[in-house]
């Protein structure tokens, strides 16, 4: 019979691992940038000056080095949350409301996420108005970072009561297979959230305007009819308000499909490098990546009730993480905080999956747009975002969604 010291031993044993691993990769990468950030690579000498690629090597350096302290202050947070009895505490003091279970576990949810916004804060501030303002990102003003704040509270709470109330009800009331309803419930709701998400949610952040330039939108009509896509719209988002970085995306499905520009994309890249974007991002949906991640999240999710389903009544589980009491609300908290410790390992598969993407999408859009005004725009994405040029190898293998730029332009060249 496994022993609640042991199951402590192993989470310390994966904690610990978790932190060297990251820690190493991440010191990897910054004496990777500091050899090479003396030359431009030649793929890019066309297009990034020796001063923006120094810049982009400081600007990464800046976030690594800022890195390790919130990894440390983040990784001390879940030792306090678990062995450290932070979640005893939370519950404790919930507990003396004298609730039924359903508007305790709420209520332990509230003050959970309430104290976690209150970490993570200073890193947001932090990100915000100290680095990305040192290299000319930051547009965002004291007043939309507060009200950003107190909209996704607002939204969490009017989106966040309901949900974590039904699964607390359905662990508390429903049999065994309660696990299986709550993912069935909570499918639809993440369904729901993403058609939603492009006509109700987003436009409370950012400002959405018809594209007003003719002869771009003629170019795009004509790039989605080619490719036999429908989108419901051409929209253009207000980006600026908040940073200087570019962007284009699709969002929403089925009928609700539509095209976002970021603002500061149009003024940088061509009409003929945004066409070569659009049809990246259009490559993505016309290989289905959009579905297969959808469909993958569906997946993890459904693994990750079935394991909370197997340890929820373990009195191991719980002790051997610190936690004196078992709950639906301490269990589910317990288990979001501690699967990433033993999931970590899964990240590189995962950002291999993303890659190959990448590489799908690259080569359809060579097929519907001129391969050289894709390279350029992607150049120009590197330059204008500071983007690393020079990552450590194996800390992209590990960690990056989207293949290194020099090996991506290289593909595009063959």
């Amino acid at each position: 019979m496994i022993m609640t010291s042991t199951v402590t031993a192993i989470f310390l044993g994966f904690f610990v691992f978790k932190i060297i691993l990251i820690f190493y990769l991440d010191y990897r990468n910054q004496v990777h940038i500091n050899l090479n950030q003396f030359t431009v690579p030649n793929l890019f000498s066309d297009t990034i000056s020796l001063d923006d690629h120094q810049k982009a090597a400081r600007y990464n350096l800046t976030k690594i080095k800022t890195g390790y302290l919130f990894y440390l202050i983040n990784f001390s947070m879940i030792l306090i949350w678990t062995l450290g009895g932070g979640l005893n505490l939370i519950q404790s003091t919930v507990s003396l409301l004298h609730l039924n279970d359903l508007f305790t576990g709420t209520i332990f949810f509230l003050v959970l996420g309430l104290i976690g916004l209150l970490l993570q804060l200073p890193e947001n501030i932090y990100s915000t108005f100290v680095i990305e303002a040192r290299f000319g990102f930051n547009k965002t003003t004291t007043k939309i970072f507060v009200m950003d704040i107190l909209k996704e509270i607002l939204i969490s709470l009017i989106i966040g009561i309901p949900v974590i109330a039904t699964i607390l009800y359905l662990m508390i009331q429903a049999d065994s297979k309660w696990w299986l309803y709550a993912w069935i419930f909570i499918t639809i709701v993440k369904l729901f959230m993403i058609f939603i998400y492009p006509t109700w949610i987003a436009p409370l952040f950012n400002k959405f305007t018809p594209l007003s330039s003719e002869g771009l939108a003629e170019k795009i009509k004509n790039l989605l009819q080619s490719a036999n896509f429908f989108s419901k719209e051409i929209m253009v988002m207000d980006a600026s308000k908040r940073s200087k970085h570019g962007n284009a995306y699709f969002t929403g499905f089925g009928k609700n499909k539509r095209v976002v520009f970021y603002d500061t994309l149009l003024g940088t890249l061509t009409d003929n490098e945004i066409i070569a974007i659009l049809a990246h991002e259009l490559g993505h949906f016309k290989h289905k990546h959009v579905l297969k991640h959808i469909l993958t999240d569906i997946l993890f999710t459904l693994i990750g009730f079935y394991l909370l389903g197997l340890v929820y009544h373990s009195p191991i589980f719980y002790e051997g993480h610190g936690v004196n009491m078992i709950t639906p609300w301490l269990g589910i908290a317990l288990f979001l905080m501690v699967a990433p410790i033993y999931t970590f390992l899964l990240t590189p598969l995962l950002s291999f999956i993303s890659r190959s993407h990448e590489f799908e999408a690259d080569h359809f859009a060579r097929q519907y747009a001129n391969k050289s005004d894709l390279i350029s725009a992607l150049k120009k994405l590197y330059r204008d975002n500071a983007g690393n040029l020079t990552p450590d190898p194996l800390y992209s293998k590990f960690y990056h969604s989207h293949p290194p730029a020099i090996e991506r332009i290289q593909n595009l060249t063959e």
